[in-house]
């Protein structure tokens, strides 16, 4: 299997808040493209919400940068609360005046809401850097588990949350999704495009309350064929492989810069084409 090359991703270079400076918030600001591509997956993460039609509700986005999935949730007609670790994205969501309310903080040190504040949550593109260490203290495990837990406990039961994440490689996902069944999550990971090189997406589908069937993952080659998921449930940290590269080196480099706010395979259980839920 296939992975993108370490050093053209940007969570090894280090800290986010350092990478994500004003020449990078300026590019979510100017962008067309990257604004039109943030939009696309912060849609597909509201949909993977399930949330009830017609009815606002409180999100929160992790990750929330310079404010762009933010701004599709409002335009949905839900409030929201983004957290981010960069002061560069976060004054370029204030100068954009957009409508929800900024935390500045780390996401690996835990989300500092009371219990049950969130009607659900979207992160896109941030979740894969709490696995890189940027200094001793830093353990990838420990800080994913205190994201998860905390995450756990500030949604309502019954919510969810979904994380879109490139995934270094399929030891990195297994990493991420045994963290979050540690916090008590359960759910599983929707392949987009699987068959895609630069359209495949990976999207973490993770449920506070029972375990329900996953969504249908997107395919634009054949509708009928079923989508590549994974699902894990508190029983098992295992995840389904998915044919083909974690993610294309040219979509991570070119096509797609995300926006923070991350050997032979054993057998493992596979889901087809969830039903939507």
């Amino acid at each position: 299997m296939a992975f993108c090359s370490r050093r053209r991703r940007p969570e090894v270079g280090g800290p986010p808040e350092l990478y994500y400076d004003k020449s990078e918030a300026l590019k979510y600001m100017r962008n067309s493209r990257m604004i039109d591509i943030q939009t696309k997956m912060a849609s597909r993460a509201l949909e993977l919400l399930d949330l009830p039609e017609d009815q606002p509700c409180y999100l929160l986005d992790i990750g929330c940068g310079t404010g762009l999935s933010g701004d599709y949730l409002s335009d949905e007609g839900h409030c929201w609360v983004g957290i981010d670790i960069s002061v560069a994205m976060l004054d370029a969501a204030l100068d954009r005046n957009t409508d929800g309310d900024l935390l500045l903080g780390d996401m690996g040190q835990g989300i500092p809401f009371k219990p049950g504040s969130f009607d659900g949550c979207i992160s896109i593109s941030a979740v894969q850097w709490l696995c890189n260490a940027n200094k001793k203290s830093d353990i990838p495990a420990k800080r994913l588990y205190c994201f998860f837990s905390s995450l756990y406990s500030v949604l309502a039961r019954g919510a969810r949350a979904v994380l879109q994440l490139y995934p270094e490689n399929t030891e990195q996902l297994e990493l991420i999704t045994t963290q979050a069944i540690k916090a008590g999550f359960t759910g599983g990971v929707v392949v987009d495009y699987p068959n895609s090189t630069k359209a495949k997406k990976f999207y973490l589908c993770l449920f506070s309350g029972p375990s329900t069937c996953l969504p249908k993952g997107l395919n634009e080659i054949k509708e009928e064929e079923e989508s590549k998921e994974s699902t894990f449930t508190n029983e098992s940290s295992q995840l389904v492989s998915c044919k083909g590269p974690v993610q294309d080196c040219e979509a991570r480099a070119g096509e797609e810069e995300p926006e923070m706010g991350a050997g032979e395979e054993e057998p493992m259980q596979t889901s087809g084409a969830g039903s939507q839920t």
